[in-house]
């Protein structure tokens, strides 16, 4: 497990700031270009675990960077190159202080809203009746935003949003329909490998010059849900789980475990064994989502290799 990623610590020509976010290290440099380093550090709940998971890092960077290529006729997009199989460099913009989730099915965050009572998310009203990972009959907007104490994120409607002045109504509209268009783009893709893609989150950002442009990772397995299309009705019809393809079964193993990121609850030990299969998983919704076979990086040394890569781009 010593050869993962969960620390960086650069200093490259030009560097201005560096950001470290749950999963991702983000160093500014000069002229408005950002590099963006996916470590293999696993968050969930908003807690980041405390060993790293082979490989995840090169898999979000990698899925996230096909997706945008496949994209990018819909929606314009913050990336410009990829170095290294960690890696990720474009534009820096200004992010919009809100996360734009749409819903496709009821699962996950939705689901346990609902088997607690609640029928309305996010300003979203939901029907009587549904059952845990029902299709609705279409495609819903849940934004998040991250809560003013602390760093969990906070659902909040699209009404609050407009009158807390977090987004301008004319960006917020361009916002919904890029989210609806990515996730029907999405969805299509999902459908053609055998994967129902039934939840996702999008981040954008708008350049010095403007343009709202996507950011961040998009329908990874981090910021994703997918299903098997296969046998999806019937494990609906006789009350199964769904097979799936997705962070969650992280989040399911941890609060079989006792831990929902909640105060006063400590964090299960991963085994070696454990973290294993969570990579071999990581690299089962690769190959499933992108039809390619996953080519593993030298791992021997990490760290030297982004630096060796993104200073040989930076030349």
């Amino acid at each position: 497990m010593s050869n993962t990623l969960t620390e960086t610590n650069f200093n490259f020509p030009g560097q201005t700031d560096i950001y470290k976010g749950k999963v991702r290290d983000v160093y500014s440099l000069e002229n408005d270009k950002l590099v963006i380093i996916a470590t293999d550090r696993l968050s969930a709940f908003d807690v980041v675990m405390p060993k790293g998971i082979p490989y995840k890092g090169q898999i979000l960077n990698q899925i996230a960077t096909k997706m945008m290529a496949a994209t990018a006729d819909l929606v314009p997009n913050w990336l410009e190159a990829t170095p290294d199989s960690n890696v990720a460099v474009g534009k820096k913009c200004e992010p919009f202080k809100v996360e734009m989730v749409i819903r496709g099915y009821m699962a996950g965050h939705a689901a346990r809203e609902y088997a607690a009572g609640k029928r309305g998310l996010c300003g979203v009203k939901l029907p009587e009746g549904l059952k845990e990972n029902d299709k609705f009959s279409k495609p819903i907007i849940t934004p998040a935003t991250k809560a003013e104490q602390g760093d969990h994120d906070e659902d909040i409607s699209r009404e609050e949003i407009l009158k807390r002045g977090i987004v301008a109504e004319e960006d917020y509209a361009i916002l919904e329909d890029y989210t609806r268009k990515l996730f029907q783009r999405g969805s299509e893709m999902a459908a053609e490998r055998g994967l129902i893609l039934v939840d996702t989150k999008y981040e954008f950002g708008k350049t010095k010059e403007g343009e709202i442009v996507l950011i961040d990772e998009i329908h990874t397995p981090d910021s994703s849900r997918y299903f098997y299309a296969e046998g999806y009705e019937e494990r609906q019809k006789r009350d199964e789980k769904q097979k799936q393809l997705s962070k969650e079964f992280v989040r399911q193993w941890l609060i079989e475990n006792g831990f929902q990121g909640k105060a006063g609850q400590e964090l299960p030990e991963m085994s070696d064994e454990y973290i294993n299969s969570v990579s071999e998983r990581y690299i089962e919704l690769f190959e499933k989502i992108t039809g390619e076979k996953f080519e593993k990086s030298d791992i021997s040394n990490i760290q030297q290799r982004i630096e060796k890569n993104v200073l040989e781009y930076i030349k």
